[in-house]
């Protein structure tokens, strides 16, 4: 039994303010980074002002241009992806005792987030010896997670939308994994990530090079569920930048260490610097802020 409530929650699409209980944690959610309906004013800030003095804490590491909002409110710990690659380490037993008594959580539905809330939930403790550094690993991709850390990874990324399996994972993690039980259905989940990950492999034999060091590939027809983010590593081993255009989007990514900024160069508002997502109508915008001419533009679908 977890010792308060959990909710899941994205910068784009956060859980609804009057289904919240009590005072409320919110742990590696995100600033929304998009204008329009999903920007900053009309996401994050209405959830922000809902909760009102409900808000007991929001601890994030994604970069973001209104963090200067809030940085005379100290239950807003608001870093950067450069200071911390993942949140489950900005997690102390000192700042979970400042932050006070709470009756949910909220958090990112990936293993970042979730490590982030059942640490939270521990008061600060590691739910396993490498957890902060599992985190870390798989939030950044740079090396490798340990076992523990990776057999968490492929559960979420062969269900990444399985709210109950999210849940499962915080308990087991809160738990600090004493019962074995729990790994099965974890197992089965990540299981189903085997037949995603050869359908990426196939995507990746699409990937195109271009100057000056892009590696692009469009996957908006011919293909079934793939793994975006094995995708886009898949093309930085071929180039600096990967780009991944599908029906809705474009995905940008580079190494994490590797010094780009998409965010300034496209001018968004928030999000991570060497990962990005943009509507597919942008992919002419996004290929020319990379430099590409307008013959390779052509070669990748842009009508210029």
């Amino acid at each position: 039994m977890l010792p308060a409530e959990l909710a899941f929650g994205t910068p784009r699409k956060l859980p609804k303010v009057k289904r919240l209980s009590g005072k409320v944690v919110v742990l590696d959610v995100a600033f929304a980074g998009l204008g329009g309906k999903a920007g900053f004013e009309k996401v994050t800030l209405p959830f922000i002002t809902g909760l009102g003095p409900r808000l007991c804490a929001w601890v994030d590491h994604h970069d973001h241009d209104e963090h200067v909002r809030f940085v005379d409110d100290p239950r807003f710990v608001l870093r950067t992806k450069a200071q911390h690659g993942a949140c489950p380490e900005m997690i102390t037993p000192e700042l979970v005792e400042r932050m006070g008594p709470y009756e949910t959580v909220v958090c990112h539905n990936d293993f970042d987030g979730l490590a982030s809330a059942a640490k939270w939930m521990l008061g600060g403790e590691d739910p396993y010896a490498a957890c902060d550094a599992d985190a870390h690993a798989i939030d950044t991709r740079i090396g490798c997670p340990g076992p523990i850390g990776d057999r968490f990874d492929r559960a979420l990324r062969g269900r990444p939308r399985d709210a109950g399996l999210q849940g499962l994972i915080v308990r087991h993690l809160y738990t600090q994994l004493s019962d074995d039980g729990l790994w099965q259905p974890i197992d089965e989940a990540a299981a189903e990530l085997v037949p995603v990950e050869r359908e990426t492999r196939r995507a990746a034999d699409g990937y195109r090079v271009y100057e000056p060091g892009v590696a692009f590939v469009n996957i908006v027809e011919g293909f079934s569920r793939t793994d975006r983010t094995a995708l886009l590593l898949m093309g930085q081993e071929r180039a600096a930048v990967s780009v991944v255009l599908d029906k809705n989007s474009v995905a940008v990514a580079a190494a994490f260490d590797s010094g780009f900024d998409f965010v300034k160069m496209l001018k968004m508002q928030g999000g991570m610097p060497t990962r990005i997502s943009v509507p597919a109508a942008r992919l002419g915008e996004v290929l020319g802020a990379l430099g590409m001419d307008k013959s390779a533009q052509r070669a990748c679908g842009v009508d210029v």
